[in-house]
């Protein structure tokens, strides 16, 4: 019940604001946020305060390994939008993440370092197959309902999730928790308002953040049960916050030479004609 108000109320609120940072900051500003550990950090917390540190660690170690399985779901959407538009490019990148998902079943026990360091290059592997932009830029409207509207379907879908997947044992929760929920929703809102561009620089802000996610989840995997729920956690958070605002300055950085980037002006944001 804890966990369920939980993302009642945290869900709305960072769906909220990563798309209305997607508006100021452009797209991959959003994707950055969506990656933080929204999902993953909360029910890694709720378990191990009900099922405790154990099982907790197992459930972190899972989501660790779901994320290869959001690079690949960033990469295929990407690469497939594209040629086919955001309704393939969406059945493709889910489609891509279910099959890494099963895929990645004998890993879940793997040491974390180990785990670690495999899922940073894949992420790595994937940031570099993401495809450039190289569409027309232009000023995007906004509907009003746009933002309200995002917040309802992700909190919807999040909730369901949510009661799933404590029944299911700590690796399948693991991976439940790395379901690409938020960042699906928030790439197909700008991927129809903005087009192409503006979806791939979603999955990149996604994949770039990535970091962040799985060295939170490292931590809480490798230290919950010899430091105890506070002290582990209160490390990730440093260390996710270190790492993103990192990765942050990086995508700043760029925004200045890569359409859909940091830099659009309030209230708009910059990409294709919608697609």
């Amino acid at each position: 019940m804890a966990l369920l108000l939980l993302k009642l109320l945290l869900t709305p609120v960072f769906i909220g604001g990563a798309s209305l940072g997607a508006r100021r900051w452009g797209p991959a500003f959003g994707g950055w946020i969506i990656s933080l550990p929204l999902t993953s950090g909360p029910v890694a917390l709720f378990l191990a305060l009900d099922r405790g540190p154990a099982f907790a660690a197992a459930a972190a170690e899972a989501s660790l390994a779901g994320c290869v399985a959001i690079a690949a779901y960033g990469v295929v959407y990407a690469r497939t939008a594209g040629r086919h538009g955001w309704p393939v490019a969406l059945a493709a990148g889910l489609a891509g993440w279910l099959l890494v998902a099963l895929a990645v079943q004998p890993i879940l026990h793997w040491p974390v370092l180990a785990l670690f360091a495999l899922v940073a290059l894949v992420i790595f592997l994937a940031v570099e197959l993401m495809p450039a932009s190289a569409s027309k830029a232009k000023v995007t409207t906004w509907s009003r309902w746009d933002v309200p509207l995002r917040m309802a379907v992700a909190t919807s879908v999040v909730i369901v999730v949510t009661a799933a997947a404590p029944i299911l044992g700590a690796g399948t929760s693991g991976l439940l928790a790395m379901l690409p929920v938020m960042s699906t929703i928030l790439a197909v809102f700008a991927h129809r308002a903005g087009g192409t561009a503006h979806g791939i620089a979603i999955q990149r802000g996604i994949l770039s953040g990535l970091f962040g996610t799985a060295a939170f989840l490292a931590v809480v995997a490798g230290s919950i049960e010899h430091i105890g729920v506070g002290a582990s956690f209160g490390i990730a958070l440093v260390t996710v916050i270190v790492i993103q605002s990192v990765v942050l300055l990086v995508l700043r950085g760029r925004s200045s030479a890569e359409a859909g980037g940091l830099a659009a002006p309030a209230g708009a944001s910059v990409g294709p004609t919608p697609s």
